[in-house]
């Protein structure tokens, strides 16, 4: 999936805001969620997430999704990562 086909299916899918996001090589965060669902294709390098204890690593053309809420650990791989990502509001009621 091109990055223009994966932006048509995120704005079909209600995600609103779309961003690109880079991270430099060594990169990583500790745990952590965020109130919005995410969905990200990556464009560049690697990234891993840790969710429930499980680790996983996404490279060029691989997308991942994020359910609000979420707790996830997450780090850049050796040449940093560069990914397209759509956020979607969750409803509170």
């Amino acid at each position: 999936m091109n990055t223009l086909e994966f932006e048509t299916s995120l704005k079909a899918d209600g995600f609103g805001e779309i961003a690109t996001v880079e991270r430099m090589a060594g990169y990583h965060l500790g745990e952590h969620d965020h109130p919005f669902d995410a969905r990200a294709l990556i464009t560049a390098g690697q990234i891993t997430l840790v969710v429930e204890g499980v680790s996983t690593t996404y490279g060029v053309g691989d997308i991942f999704t994020l359910a609000a809420g979420t707790p996830h650990h997450e780090s850049a791989g050796p040449q940093g990562v560069s990914y397209r990502v759509g956020r979607r509001a969750v409803s509170t009621s």
